[in-house]
């Protein structure tokens, strides 16, 4: 299962116009696996109320060892990002989808999904696949289902803004880009007239949004599957289709950490335009000074 195709850009704003004005019109637009699966939560959740979430789910998934050169570095950067939702208040729960259980501390909040997928090739988009299926299993709850890189650190207060907050579904705007090699920091965020060419947060990593998840509809869970197979930058488009608008978190949530060996973006050749966007967009360090206490040490 490789990862899904982004749709056109035209083609996102005449299904969004179709699903706002006439959702039949929608169907005859030829729209993709999610933007099917996101037509048919819009229709399922219409004139069903919102239901309150009662916690935050991780889904997590994590490289093989088999396709790492340091597995132990691996695991131990995915215990800093536990130890990130260790850190929260209010409720979550956290699912690392793995082909070998990684060293994980004793925490009922915190279980291990095996995966034995033998195909080659990149198995990310598999394993949230998997994750997702998972979720029956995980909660009958409502809540806020998140997809995390085990790489990235969730800042202190993030999970009880969520809670407190309700809102359908939320995007990260704003959040933190270290370049591990260097120690430099940037702060990704909206454009502005100062900064025409920075880019906001879930443009750059992919732990950026939390969806609330219906247990009760079972066109919620298959929209998270088909959502997650596609790269980041869907994420807002497609849950909009839903009609699960995204909202801003308040504050920068996330610390994404580049070239510490093992990024995802480095094994596809991916990471110099991030390496270059730290060093245009830098911190304020004041305020990277009073962030930094917000996240575990990355």
């Amino acid at each position: 299962m490789a990862q899904a195709p982004a749709t056109p850009k035209l083609k996102r704003l005449a299904l969004r116009a179709a699903a706002s004005l006439a959702p039949s019109l929608a169907e005859r637009l030829s729209p993709a696996p999610s933007e099917q699966a996101a037509l048919a939560l819009r229709a399922a959740a219409r004139g069903r109320p919102r239901p309150r979430a009662e916690k935050v789910i991780f889904l997590v998934p994590l490289v093989g060892p088999h396709h790492v050169g340091d597995w132990q570095a691996v695991t131990e950067r995915l215990q800093q990002t536990v130890e990130s939702f260790r850190r929260q208040d209010g409720a979550w729960q956290a699912v690392i989808c793995c082909q070998e259980r990684p060293p994980l501390p004793d925490d009922p909040r915190i279980s291990w999904l095996p995966f034995d997928d033998p195909t080659p090739g990149n198995d990310k988009w598999r394993k949230l696949a998997a994750l997702c299926d998972h979720l029956a299993a995980v909660s009958r709850d409502p809540a806020y289902v998140m997809s995390f890189d085990a790489d990235d650190l969730l800042r202190d207060g993030t999970v009880s803004e969520m809670l407190e907050r309700q809102e359908a579904g939320y995007l990260v705007e704003t959040g933190y880009v270290m370049d591990h090699a260097t120690g430099d920091v940037a702060l990704a965020g909206p454009r502005r007239l100062t900064k025409p060419l920075r880019k906001p947060f879930w443009k750059l990593c992919g732990s950026c949004t939390a969806l609330l998840h219906d247990p009760e509809l079972p066109e919620s869970a298959a929209f998270l599957r088909e959502m997650t197979a596609h790269e980041h930058r869907m994420f807002p488009y497609l849950a909009g289709l839903a009609g699960r608008g995204l909202s801003a978190l308040r504050r920068p949530s996330v610390l994404y950490v580049l070239n510490h060996g093992e990024n995802f973006g480095a094994r596809r050749g991916r990471v110099g335009f991030k390496t270059r966007f730290v060093q245009r967009f830098p911190v304020d360090p004041k305020d990277w000074a009073a962030a930094r206490e917000q996240f575990p040490k990355p």
